[in-house]
């Protein structure tokens, strides 16, 4: 029962269950254009965010806001982010692109990058680097689990059934009509769909790309529905300027297609408001009980519920409710486990549709099945 699930438990289920000693996630997996869209941050504003590598925490940056909280359960996740705002600090716009692995460069270039960002770093984040030279030279935004996974597929799977040329066709997108025959008369053949549900099943997702204890909640087929998704990236979305799609087919980031983050126009944006992030080891729960109650005004949540089971998910979206300042918004994506605001918590909060369906429909991280929207009410 819901009301003899404690704070505890909430904070140690995700924790017992899941590995955080290494890099899961090297970038943000999640779209910063539908999640700046959707908590409409305003100047002054005070955030909190799931950190992941930071890409995300550092988009809501550009909006202005004079706080952003990013905290993290792993301390890897946290040493990305500590890099990433060295890079935004002592390299210029090009030079974090090479850095990450947006633009290709040779090791040499990005190791002599990463020595000008050194000095900035605390002895921790400095330390763990040092120790990891060669995912430096690689570029950093392809370190993670994650990321691995999608380098397997792109350099494993992906030949036995489309090869280069038609990956190219693939990203030159064109019009909506021109995508839609082009997936159904080259793209998606029995090959593709047989290796992608092979692939992408629970089994080899959970081992090779994200923890088996992040299905704990989830039922069904998992391929099938992240195959639905890919569908509607390939055909009803543009595939030429979706940069999260150009990394898994390509393993780099195209001029035209890259993350929030990631583009000259928000670049100076970002680093002109650094001072305003904080970076934090440790669970939401611990620091919502520090901030009390009515302290925030916008809310990045990741995907955090779906490792949750529905008990602990209400009960953490509650406290969540009561640091929100009337009017606070809310922002969290479902994967494969739904979760949205349950009925006992009507008066709390109001979801904000059709804003968060609209928004699903730009979605380039397209492998979410929702992303929602909730906003604190009076």
């Amino acid at each position: 029962m819901l009301e003899t699930t404690t704070q505890s438990e909430v904070s140690s289920e995700v924790e017992r269950r899941a590995d955080f000693s290494a890099i899961r996630y090297a970038q943000c997996w999640e779209d910063a254009d539908i999640l700046l869209a959707g908590l409409d941050i305003r100047p002054g504003d005070t955030c909190l965010a799931i950190c992941s590598a930071g890409d995300n925490a550092l988009a809501m940056l550009a909006r202005r806001p004079a706080r952003v909280v990013a905290l993290d359960l792993s301390g890897a996740q946290i040493a990305c982010a500590h890099l990433r705002v060295a890079a935004y600090r002592a390299l210029e716009y090009p030079e974090l692109l090479v850095l990450v692995g947006s633009t290709l460069a040779s090791a040499p270039d990005r190791a002599a990058l990463y020595q000008r960002c050194r000095p900035l770093l605390d002895d921790e984040t400095r330390a763990f680097w040092d120790a990891h030279p060669s995912e430096i030279g690689a570029g950093i935004g392809g370190a993670g689990k994650f990321e691995r996974y999608f380098a397997l597929f792109r350099n494993r799977v992906l030949p036995w059934v489309h090869g280069r040329r038609m990956v190219d066709r693939l990203l030159q997108g064109g019009t909506i009509d021109e995508r839609m025959q082009f997936y159904k008369r080259e793209w998606n053949t029995v090959r593709w769909r047989l290796l992608f549900r092979v692939f992408f099943s629970r089994v080899v997702m959970g081992r090779l790309g994200r923890d088996p204890a992040f299905f704990q909640y989830v039922e069904g087929s998992i391929a099938d529905r992240i195959l639905a998704r890919t569908r509607h990236a390939l055909t009803y979305g543009d595939p030429a300027t979706n940069p999260y799609l150009h990394w898994i087919l390509t393993g780099t980031h195209a001029p035209h297609a890259l993350p929030f983050a990631l583009r000259a126009e928000n670049f100076e944006a970002i680093r002109g408001n650094l001072d305003a992030l904080e970076l934090r080891l440790g669970s939401i729960e611990s620091f919502l009980e520090e901030a009390g109650e009515a302290a925030i005004d916008r809310f990045n949540l990741s995907d955090i519920f779906e490792y949750m089971s529905p008990p602990n998910y209400e009960l953490l979206l509650r406290r969540l409710a009561s640091a929100g300042r009337p009017g606070a918004r809310l922002a969290y994506w479902n994967m494969l486990a739904p979760r949205r605001r349950p009925a006992s918590m009507a008066g709390l909060l109001r979801p904000v549709e059709p804003l968060a369906a609209d928004l699903l429909q730009d979605d380039k991280a397209f492998f979410y099945s929702a992303f929602v929207v909730e906003e604190r009410l009076p």
